[in-house]
C-alpha cells in the first residue's frame, strides 16, 4: 500500500479466484462462477492491514489519516454508488486509487454527525474498471436514554423477493473475507454496550452485495447502482430482498421496515 498524501492511497493486488469462491461458498453457492468477477466482489481485495495499535475503538483504522478526526467515535457506512465500465478479471494485477471527496460536520437532530465520502477507482491494464463513491457517517455514542429512532415501511410492491438469514458465522466470514475490522459485526458484548445495538449488525455492503447479485439476475448486467441504508439489520433477523421491476430494490426488515433502498441499471 501506498500513502501517496493523507488525501490519497493507491493499492495493489492480484484478484486471486480463491478468495471470490470462498464467499460464494459462504453464501451457498460454491458452483457460482468467479470470472468475471461478479459486481462490489472487489470489497474482498485490497486490505488494508494496519498494526493493532494504529487500530481504534471499533477495530477499523483509526481517523485521522485519509479520513480526518471530527471527533465522533461511531462509524456506519450510510450508502454509496457505483460505476461498472469494464469486468475485472481474476487471476490479474489490480490497482484500486481511494481518495477523500469530501467531508462535513453538521449537526443534526439528533445531535453531531459527520459526513465522509470516499471515492474509490479500481483498475486493470491501466484502465478504470469500477468507479465506486463511499459514504460513511459518524455520530456520537448512543444515549440510552433517548428514544429509539423512527424507523420508515418498505414497500410492498415488489415483483420478485428472495429470503436471506444471516447468522454470526455469515458475519464473521464476510468479516474476514474483507477485512472489515468493525466490532459491531462479530463483537456482540460491544455491539450492544458499547454502540447501542440489540445484537450483531449485518454488514451494509454485504446488504448491498446481496442486492445487486439478485439485480444482476433480473437485469442480466449492472452499469450502475447505487445503495442507501435506513436501519440497521441485526443476525438474528430474516432479510426479505425485494425488486420492484422498475430498477428499484430494497430489503425489508421482519417487521415490515425499510433497511435499505437502492436503483440499478
Amino acid at each position: 500500500m501506498n500513502h501517496d498524501s493523507p488525501t490519497l492511497i493507491r493499492q495493489n493486488d492480484v484478484l486471486d479466484p480463491a478468495r471470490a469462491a470462498a464467499f460464494w461458498t459462504a453464501l451457498s453457492r460454491a458452483d457460482a462462477p468467479c470470472d468475471p468477477l461478479p459486481p462490489f466482489f472487489h470489497q474482498l481485495y485490497f486490505w488494508d492491514a494496519q498494526e493493532p495499535a494504529a487500530l481504534g475503538r471499533d477495530g477499523h483504522p483509526k481517523v485521522g489519516g485519509i479520513i480526518p478526526d471530527m471527533g465522533l467515535p461511531r462509524r456506519m457506512w450510510a450508502g454509496g454508488r457505483l460505476e461498472f465500465h469494464a469486468p475485472l478479471r481474476v487471476g490479474l494485477a489490480a490497482e484500486k486509487v481511494t481518495t477523500l471527496d469530501s467531508s462535513l460536520r453538521k449537526e443534526g437532530r439528533s445531535g453531531p454527525l459527520a459526513f465522509v465520502t470516499l471515492r474509490h477507482e479500481v483498475s486493470q491494464n491501466g484502465a478504470v474498471c469500477v468507479r465506486e463513491f463511499q459514504d460513511l457517517v459518524y455520530r456520537e455514542d448512543p444515549n440510552p436514554t433517548a428514544p429509539k429512532p423512527q424507523t420508515q415501511a418498505a414497500r410492498t410492491d415488489e415483483v420478485h423477493t428472495e429470503t436471506q438469514a444471516f447468522d454470526s458465522t455469515l458475519l464473521f466470514r464476510y468479516s474476514a473475507l474483507t477485512f472489515n475490522g468493525h466490532r459491531i459485526h462479530y463483537d456482540l458484548d460491544y455491539a450492544r454496550d458499547v454502540e447501542g445495538y440489540s445484537g450483531l449488525v449485518v454488514h451494509g455492503p454485504l446488504l448491498a452485495q446481496l442486492l445487486m447479485l439478485m439485480a444482476q439476475r433480473q437485469l442480466g448486467k449492472l452499469t450502475s447502482f447505487s445503495f442507501r441504508a435506513a436501519s440497521p439489520l441485526m443476525h438474528f433477523e430474516t432479510a426479505t430482498l425485494c425488486w420492484g421491476g422498475d430498477d428499484t430494490c430494497w430489503v425489508r426488515g421482519p417487521d415490515g421496515r425499510l433497511v435499505m433502498s437502492a436503483e440499478a441499471t
